[in-house]
């Protein structure tokens, strides 16, 4: 006999990868495993929480990045699961006048968010949970770590699941390949994202799919905090944020001052570029631009609050270049026929230096585990910057004897764990 819930509905099981960047939910249904939908038309949705400071409002995912970005009064909060290790997660941020909100509070809040969701498309009842972790949540520091996933695990039980287990992310990555793997073998885990780029080494195989602690088959981790906001910034630099005078110069030859700019192509800067105070101090550097149009392009973009906007043509730009070898962006909205290229060649110049930070990752992970390169049989690609061929081709060079396989490049995580909730659950 199935359980019902306190609802009348059946009671179920599901897996939940809670990203610093995106996360995603599958739930069990009809002996499968579906995504969720957490958004209309999308099954991860951005970890962002968005307070509202004129009413007690909050907005998720998306949703909560267009407040943001629409200039919204509030608070905007992303990257929680950077913290969950640390002492903030118990302490209180404000988000208006007179008004604070736990960190705690607000995991608990996104993860309530996501079981309520997923509940009312599927009509089940929710308990019992899978979750994924890193390795480390917390390098050299087991106290800590142990801290983190104890505090996401309250958090979840806080958020109505009575039944919480882990899983380590980069296993979870990898049982897409060890489903059809028939030997042992040692795969590369890439996991490159938003923020960062994690590489895991793991042994998966057959005789190992089964076995309840995993932590000896991964024998090395790593990873930088370079990712696909840092390679949409660096082409933001390069091929439009001149155009508004970046690197442009003064009457006497030096460049213009640019921290303006930095901020600009740094996402969650962006709205302090709007600040009266801000916005005046660049109006009176008219005399420091040899060409007005420079400046006043700067000006234009500051007043019309369009950084966002040119942050958003900046990963588009890259995803073109990435699958049709060049890009023309439209810049209209700064000035009227506007408009920037972008080819290959720029971009693989503008990226250079953060993607080889990236491979010298990749490296250092199989050095830490002692191995020979020749040892790599698979390198698994998952995260949505492994879309950008020209990474992946750069970290596949290194392992030339590794047959290079992707993922889903959004999902694939999500999608082991809910392989591990069905053995546990199911």
């Amino acid at each position: 006999m199935c359980a019902v819930g306190s609802a009348g509905f059946p009671v179920s099981y599901c897996a939940i990868d809670f990203g610093t960047s995106n996360s995603a939910l599958a739930v069990a249904r009809a002996g499968q495993l579906a995504l969720a939908e957490l958004e209309p038309g999308f099954s991860t949705m951005p970890t962002a929480v968005f307070y509202s400071a004129g009413e007690v409002t909050r907005h998720y995912g998306r949703a909560a990045v267009a407040a943001y970005v629409d200039g919204i009064d509030g608070r905007l909060m992303r990257s929680l699961k950077s913290i969950l290790g640390s002492d903030l997660m118990e302490e209180t941020t404000e988000i208006a006048a007179g008004r604070s909100v736990r960190y705690l509070d607000v995991v608990i809040g996104y993860l309530s968010r996501m079981r309520d969701v997923a509940q009312r498309q599927f009509g089940v009842t929710l308990r019992r949970a899978v979750l994924g972790r890193p390795v480390y949540f917390v390098d050299d520091d087991p106290v800590r770590d142990a801290r983190a996933q104890e505090t996401l695990g309250r958090a979840a039980r806080m958020a109505g699941f009575e039944s919480i287990d882990f899983e380590f992310e980069p296993i979870a990555a990898a049982r897409d390949f060890e489903s059809r793997a028939t030997h042992e073998t040692v795969v590369l885990v890439a996991d490159i994202g938003g923020g960062t780029s994690d590489f895991s080494l793991v042994r998966v195989g057959p005789q190992r799919r089964n076995a309840e602690d995993r932590r000896a088959d991964i024998l090395a981790n790593h990873g930088v905090h370079i990712a696909g906001t840092d390679f949409d910034r660096s082409v933001n630099l390069a091929a439009i944020l001149p155009l508004a005078g970046y690197r442009s110069k003064t009457p006497e030859g030096r460049d213009v001052p640019a921290s303006i700019y930095f901020d600009l192509a740094t996402w969650h800067l962006i709205n302090t570029t709007y600040a009266h105070a801000r916005v005046i101090e660049i109006r009176r550097m008219r005399p420091m631009y040899a060409d007005g149009r420079m400046h006043a392009r700067l000006l234009g973009i500051l007043r019309h609050r369009l950084g966002h906007q040119l942050a958003a043509r900046a990963e588009q730009a890259k995803i073109d270049v990435a699958e049709h070898g060049s890009a023309r962006i439209d810049l209209g909205a700064v000035e009227a026929r506007l408009t920037a290229a972008l080819d290959a060649t720029r971009q693989h110049a503008a990226l250079a230096e953060n993607v080889e930070r990236i491979v010298a990752a990749a490296r250092e992970t199989v050095r830490r585990a002692q191995l020979p390169d020749d040892r790599v049989e698979a390198v698994y690609f998952t995260g949505g910057s492994t879309g950008l061929r020209s990474l992946a081709a750069r970290i596949a060079a290194q392992f030339p004897g590794a047959r290079a396989v992707h993922g889903d490049r959004f999902t694939s995580v999500v999608s082991g764990l809910a392989l591990t909730a069905q053995r546990r659950f199911g």
